[in-house]
């Protein structure tokens, strides 16, 4: 059921509930994502109920000025699921009609700790240094790659701050190691700014991961302000203003779970103050945002308190999983805050570890609904994480253990790789895309362009938000009617890329073996690590048209490029 509505002012998401009868009981719709269950609006694809039964539903808003539980719900509509299979979808792609820029928000990634940049251990037998980095530039060659943001770069293990007869200490040469390297690859740092020394906490025995990274907030408050000063300092002068002014500094990450935070909501919001005027006071130019929560929890207080203290404050950042990110940017115009960003530090497609969700071919058509829902709300939409070389909660035991990563062990690259590298293929001049029928501009989407040499790409998704169904409906799939109109060209060679169960599915080729490849295994992946792409037959088009057909499963990615021969 595709539902649509109107926006309500000032809403920064949208709570779908379902009820077997217009008296309810109404109850929110859960596709499964385990996170945050409101949506940015104002549409929303339920595949979750009994198809060919009616039911009602309804939606209460969440408001941007409290973010409180939701608002009353709207008048319920009385909907019924199909239960054949839907007509053909008709798709016109009109080639000479401008549609706006196409904005690359996944242009910032996760990773894991930076340190993993210079480390000389090894998992699986794989060296985990040599390949964070060959991971990364993969990241800014395919992708498009600008900038990577990771926990801990204050950890102890870098060096960067002890106390020797009761006075500070400062050691920046283990972050600069770390950032010379991550530079070298075309990429810049997102500082987030934490955890905290062991010398500097209140509670140095409070810790999270494997690597116990310090949760705690500081003993002494001034000592965080002037290492915050100092670190700033230091980066600038050793990389120069114009470089880091365009980095960014984030002030800790997810103090609204108690797993990463030892204190208070108060104790958190002084930490960000002291540490962003610290920043703040090396150069203007340097970029401080927060609060970096979870669920995007914390919003309406933490811009609250910015507003009532004068906290600089140039970014607002936050994290969701497996859904699509809350327009929080109604929080900002709530309160005027102009000029400030929106950035999604964090989001994936589900927020625990070793889930076999994140190695699916369904995990490629979340993506692209997630970042097409940012476009025009947001600057980044950051996927987390680059590469399954990760160690929060221990270290991978085998290639495909349901790994954050983009890329396994051993840089194989999966489904939702391929679903990021052929968005970054389109380029940013977007053309005029009609879309029609059942599940259209919901349960299916997608982009067209053009470019200077008249080449014209579509690429299309067809995904339901319900991870249950992550292994595909038949219900789900759908025949789509494609109409290029407006071509410049008389002739096109034609070109078709897939990704979904069968096509660019790395856990399709490793099925039922557990563990790590052989040697020759190994190498019989990477010949096979290819995006599967054909070519079709040359098309003519006469006054500027060409018609095909297509099938797209659910889930399935396809992508069509034709180019003037």
């Amino acid at each position: 059921m595709t539902l649509r509505w109107d926006l309500v002012p000032g809403a920064i998401g949208y709570l779908v509930h379902r009820a077997p009868s217009a008296d309810g009981p109404f109850e929110p719709v859960d596709h499964g994502g385990r996170d945050v269950l409101a949506v940015p609006g104002p549409v929303y694809w339920d595949t979750t109920g009994a198809p060919g039964g009616p039911c009602w539903y309804a939606v209460a808003s969440l408001g941007a000025a409290e973010a409180r539980p939701p608002r009353g719900l709207s008048r319920p509509v009385e909907a019924c699921p199909l239960a054949e299979e839907a007509e053909p979808l008709e798709l016109a792609v009109y080639a000479d009609r401008a549609a706006g820029r196409l904005d690359p928000v996944w242009h910032m990634l996760g990773s894991e700790h930076l340190s993993f940049l210079i480390s000389e251990e090894s998992v699986g037998g794989r060296p985990i240094g040599e390949e964070v980095r060959a991971a990364l530039r993969l990241a800014w060659a395919e992708l498009g790659a600008e900038h990577v943001r990771a926990h801990s770069i204050l950890h102890d293990e870098l060096g960067v701050y002890r106390e020797e007869d009761g006075e500070p200490v400062y050691d920046f040469s283990g972050i600069e190691r770390v950032y010379e390297r991550l530079l070298a690859l075309g990429l810049r740092p997102v500082v987030e700014v934490g955890f905290m020394p062991h010398d500097l906490a209140s509670k140095p025995d409070a810790t999270i991961f494997e690597y116990r990274g310090i949760i705690s907030p500081p003993r002494d408050w001034e000592r965080w302000g002037e290492l915050n000063r100092r670190l700033a300092a230091h980066l600038v002068d050793r990389f120069g203003i114009e470089e880091v002014s365009r980095w960014g500094f984030e002030i800790w990450n997810e103090a609204n779970l108690e797993v990463f935070w030892a204190g208070t909501q108060a104790e958190y919001f002084r930490l960000y103050d002291v540490a962003a005027r610290a920043i703040k006071s090396v150069d203007e130019r340097l970029l401080v945002g927060g609060p970096s929560t979870a669920a995007a929890g914390w919003i309406a207080d933490f811009l609250d308190f910015v507003l009532a203290e004068g906290s600089p404050l140039d970014f607002l950042s936050t994290h969701t999983y497996g859904n699509l990110p809350l327009d929080v940017g109604r929080a900002l115009e709530a309160r005027d805050l102009d000029g400030v960003g929106v950035w999604w530090t964090e989001w994936g497609a589900t927020p625990t570890h070793f889930n076999p969700i994140s190695d699916s071919a369904w995990a490629a058509t979340f993506v692209l609904h997630g970042m097409k829902s940012a476009q025009g709300r947001a600057q980044a939409l950051a996927y987390w994480v680059v590469s399954d070389h990760f160690e929060e909660l221990g270290r991978p035991a085998g290639l495909l253990h349901g790994g954050f990563g983009l890329l396994t062990v051993g840089n194989l690259r999966k489904p939702r790789w391929w679903a990021l590298a052929l968005a970054e293929e389109l380029g940013e001049e977007l053309v005029e895309l009609d879309l029609r029928g059942d599940g259209a501009g919901s349960l299916v989407d997608g982009w067209a362009t053009r470019h200077g040499d008249g080449t014209v790409q579509l690429l299309l998704w067809n995904g339901t938000l319900e991870q249950a169904k992550a292994g595909g409906d038949a219900l789900l799939g759908r025949t789509v009617r494609i109409a290029f109109d407006g071509l410049p060209a008389e002739r096109y060679s034609a070109r078709v890329a897939r990704v979904d169960e069968e096509h660019s599915n790395l856990a399709a080729r490793v099925r039922g073996h557990a563990g790590w490849p052989s040697s020759g295994q190994w190498e019989e992946l990477r010949r096979a690590d290819t995006l599967a792409e054909e070519h079709l037959p040359a098309r003519e088009a006469p006054a500027g048209r060409i018609e095909l057909e297509l099938r797209l499963p659910m889930p399935g990615v396809v992508r069509l490029r034709l180019e003037p021969v």
